[in-house]
């Protein structure tokens, strides 16, 4: 589940700053029993901007992240209790690849490969996936606490990361769904307003009435729309049901988390190898681990690794 490790010789060290967002993000659960339609809403905009700034993203991958962090939200929220989610989308477009790791608590990270693409702002808002690639996967990972992981992919269809999730939920879940991401951008290339919805079929539905939800949700304006006029996740809701009668079960909130930490970048180094850790001590004399999802760079001095070297060699005797 984790993509997170990456040797670097950098010499200088950039910590975590103090980002706060000051938008609150939360995601609102909720059940059509009778129906048998469940439905997700949830505001990103203060995790996608946290999460944008660590990477110096510009407008473009701004834009695109925020839209792939919202489907990864949705994705944790199906989720039971300590389960995890991984969602990447990799293409031959200008942004290559994008990946976002959430899990059941709302806890949320992500990137893209490329952070400064020479992409046209409006094509990453609206057409996110065109900015990824025309051709290319998308790729689900869930570690659901069982001896394997759980693995399904598709093709990458359509332009928006809501129509792409939505061909990936009925196609190799076989689970009749409708996603759809909203990302607007303000006059300085920052998040606006991010955010999602989700309507998924659970018995008894047989998928007919999500269909005509789906063709409801067309006369609707788009998230993004919704979000700036000031709707929030139970107004978005309310009209996503329509006339059907559901019933609120949580509000869940959503944050940034990363879980890399000095110690699991110390075993990364071991297992690496003698040979690996013996060249970095003679070429480098230190070893530098990036985090791919938060940019905390972790510094191995000569003593630290010597010390990583000797706990290699106590356990190969």
């Amino acid at each position: 589940m984790d993509y997170f490790c990456s040797l670097n010789t950098v010499n200088s060290k950039k910590s975590r700053q103090n980002w706060r967002p000051n938008v609150k993000d939360y995601l609102v659960r909720a059940i059509a029993k009778e129906a048998g339609i469940r439905g997700l809403a949830c505001v990103t905009t203060g995790l996608a901007n946290e999460i944008a700034d660590r990477h110096d993203a510009n407008p473009a991958a701004r834009a695109v992240l925020a839209h792939v962090l919202t489907a990864g939200a949705l994705m944790g929220a199906l989720l039971k209790v300590q389960q995890r989610v991984a969602v990447k989308l990799e293409g031959n477009g200008p942004l290559g690849r994008a990946i976002v790791e959430a899990d059941s608590y709302g806890r949320v990270r992500g990137y893209t490969a490329v952070s400064q693409p020479q992409l046209d702002v409006t094509i990453a808002t609206q057409k996110p996936v065109q900015a990824i690639g025309n051709e290319g996967v998308l790729t689900v990972v869930k570690d659901l606490r069982l001896k394997e992981l759980y693995e399904g992919y598709v093709p990458l269809h359509g332009e928006t990361v809501g129509e792409a999730l939505t061909y990936y939920l009925n196609q190799s879940e076989q689970i009749p769904s409708v996603v759809a991401t909203g990302v607007r951008l303000d006059e300085n290339g920052r998040i606006l307003v991010a955010g999602g919805l989700l309507l998924q079929s659970m018995p008894p539905d047989d998928g007919r009435l999500l269909h005509q939800l789906a063709d409801q949700l067309q006369e609707l304006p788009p998230v993004d729309a919704l979000l700036a006029e000031g709707k929030t996740p139970e107004n978005i809701l309310k009209l996503a049901f329509g006339e059907v009668d559901y019933k609120v079960l949580e509000e869940r909130p959503l944050e940034f988390h990363c879980t890399c930490s000095r110690e699991r970048t110390e075993q990364a180094l071991i297992s690496l190898g003698r040979t690996e850790i013996e060249a970095l001590l003679a070429n480098e004399g230190q070893a530098v681990v990036n985090c791919h999802f938060c940019h905390e760079e972790y510094t191995f001095s000569r003593e630290d690794l010597e010390v990583i070297l000797a706990l290699i060699e106590a356990n190969e005797e």
